[in-house]
């Protein structure tokens, strides 16, 4: 039996709680899970407001059309990211205007950032990789002195902070998911976070398909009705109980990722002059989400998988720039970006996951050491 590169963890209390809420006769969205879910989120890290979608893709286009997003805008964000960061703000008509990462880190520079601000200007979306933060004090002076809005992609950030703040709750939206390869799971799943009043009262119309469906149930209109635009991007009840199950297990989950990323960082200190390790500035904390290598060039990562698989160890390279791909790339005016595409070809990441044994981990650790001669 091989090693997979992921392998989705149960606490053992996703289906009582999914019974729970398929015997309340509720199990449509927004109901008792979905609100015990929210709380958690705004109690724990003090978001202004929660909203649970279906995906995090979701979450990033409720985000697009709170900004009010149109064509003409551009929105700046890295182009070493997953496609959903770049499609919620293209399906709005907006330019995207891709930024390079650090040399030694996946992370949008935001020196790259502020030479790409014109007066069209809408949006910096980050992308905190790996759950490490961005540098978001400069990401927020930005922001303030070109007056722009800064949606946090923190879809691998659950439980990670920036200088002591939680990550999603320091843009004026924020947005997290909970795909079977994340952290925290629900198979698929996603939140919005709202840490801008302005958007507060809005985003929970949009969330309701364009009513004030919400507003009524609690008392606070007579009747509702169609009063924006919006879509339908509620999950149902029967997800937000695999969630909270998950999130009442969030520190034991954590310690565990947390214990494994410690685990290959010390075995990897031998070969740091054959490969590069994750950089965890000292404003940043680290989440476990993933752990990678950055090797040299392309073909050295190839042999690096292949010799992983031939010992049924399952290791996978991550994105492929955006600015680069079949969709963007004669949409694409700007410069090169050689960080973003040193990442595509060199980036590999190895198996994370809650159940991984130390003995796996082990004999992962010894496998890639016995590649690069340790």
């Amino acid at each position: 039996m091989g090693i997979p590169f992921n392998k989705p963890y149960l606490t053992g209390k996703e289906t009582h709680y999914i019974y729970e809420a398929v015997s309340s006769g509720k199990i449509s969205g927004n109901g008792m899970f979905t609100k015990k879910c929210q709380q958690f989120f705004e109690e724990r890290y003090g978001f202004r407001k929660t909203l649970l979608t279906t995906s995090c893709t979701d979450a990033l286009e409720m985000a697009a059309l709170l900004l009010g997003i149109q064509a003409g805008d551009e929105v700046i964000m890295p182009s070493y990211t997953f496609v959903s960061t770049s499609n919620a703000f293209v399906l709005r008509g907006a330019k995207i205007v891709f930024a390079d990462s650090y040399s030694n880190n996946p992370n949008i520079d935001p020196v790259q950032i502020e030479k790409l601000i014109t007066n069209k200007t809408k949006a910096i979306v980050v992308v905190h990789y790996a759950g490490i933060a961005c540098d978001m004090e400069a990401v927020m002076a930005l922001s303030k002195k070109h007056n722009i809005y800064v949606v946090e992609d923190a879809a691998q950030a659950i439980d990670s902070y920036h200088q002591g703040q939680p990550l999603g709750s320091i843009g004026h939206l924020a947005a997290f998911s909970f795909h079977e390869t994340k952290n925290i799971i629900a198979g698929e799943g996603g939140l919005l976070a709202i840490n801008d009043e302005r958007f507060v009262e809005r985003a929970e119309i949009i969330w309701e398909k364009g009513t004030n469906r919400a507003a009524f149930f609690r008392g606070e209109v007579d009747k509702y009705g169609w009063v924006d635009v919006g879509s339908s991007f509620l999950p149902s009840e029967v997800v937000a109980a695999f969630l909270y199950a998950q999130l009442e297990n969030l520190e034991a989950i954590q310690a565990q990722r947390k214990h494994i990323w410690e685990y290959y960082n010390r075995a990897f200190q031998a070969i740091t002059d054959k490969v590069q390790l994750p950089t965890l500035p000292n404003y940043a904390t680290n989440n476990g989400h993933l752990y990678y290598l950055v090797c040299n060039d392309l073909d050295t990562r190839t042999a690096l998988i292949q010799h992983l698989r031939a010992q049924n160890i399952h290791a996978v390279f991550h994105y492929l720039s955006l600015h680069k791909s079949p969709y963007y790339q004669d949409k694409y005016d700007g410069q090169a970006l050689p960080n973003c595409d040193h990442f595509s070809n060199c980036l590999v990441r190895l198996p994370l996951f809650f159940e991984l044994t130390d003995a796996q981990l082990e004999k992962i650790s010894q496998a890639v050491l016995d590649f690069f001669g340790e």
